[in-house]
């Protein structure tokens, strides 16, 4: 694990793989984990009260969530505790007023009983170029992971090479699948939720926000069709 300040922020690298950017005094990264947080913009604020995040490493979409929700009760989960101790000592996590829970993602799914709002899923094992899910994801992790979404509510993962497999999981689960295309990145982020999301909605919903704003030229949305 490295972390390093560079001109674009403080770096977190775990394992060879970019994990995290961190920009003193500002929420958003201008870059991929702005994406992955993005979608709960498509929520109103009284729909925003409770967030899970599954592979917070150093925080990077915690924060600009928190900036989406201020009052949100934000529940991050992170496996690896020298990432965690990363976190707290280099990037801020202790401000950003998160509930931590050091363990794996699937044993917490496992055991948690409250809904959320948001679920998003973040998990990746490996190292270097060879990054990937693990073995239970996205089955049966994105079935649980859909359970914790309360109704109306927004299940969001964060994919690679996995994003076929991951968008014929979800799409059993939830009426309506939207896929976010990063520039620059190989990163796939799949939105299901509920028959009222779309492409369109979800891209006026970014696009309206303030926060968003710096991202939004580097995103494209599209409603997966079976």
């Amino acid at each position: 694990m490295r972390v390093r300040d560079t001109s674009a922020g403080r770096e977190l690298w775990v394992d060879g793989t970019f994990a995290s950017l961190y920009r003193p005094g500002r929420a958003t990264t201008g870059t991929v984990w702005d994406a992955i947080a993005a979608p709960i913009a498509w929520l109103p604020p009284r729909r925003r009260r409770r967030v899970l995040l599954l592979g917070l490493a150093g925080g990077s979409v915690a924060r600009v969530v928190r900036a989406l929700a201020p009052r949100a009760e934000i529940v991050g989960v992170e496996f690896d505790a020298a990432v965690l101790a990363a976190a707290r000592d280099h990037f801020g996590l202790d401000a950003l007023g998160i509930e931590v829970v050091a363990g794996d993602a699937r044993d917490v799914l496992a055991r948690e009983r409250r809904r959320f709002d948001v679920v998003y899923e973040d998990v990746f094992v490996g190292a270097g170029d060879a990054v990937h899910k693990p073995a239970w994801l996205p089955d049966p992790g994105t079935t649980l992971a859909a359970r914790r979404v309360a109704a109306g509510g927004l299940l969001v993962t964060n994919t690679l090479d996995e994003t076929v497999a991951v968008t014929h999981h979800v799409a059993v689960l939830r009426p309506s699948v939207v896929r976010i295309d990063v520039a620059e990145y190989d990163n796939r982020i799949v939105v299901a939720g509920g028959p009222e999301l779309d492409a369109a909605s979800l891209r006026r919903a970014v696009r309206n926000d303030p926060v968003l704003a710096e991202v939004m030229p580097r995103l494209r949305f599209r409603t997966w069709r079976a």
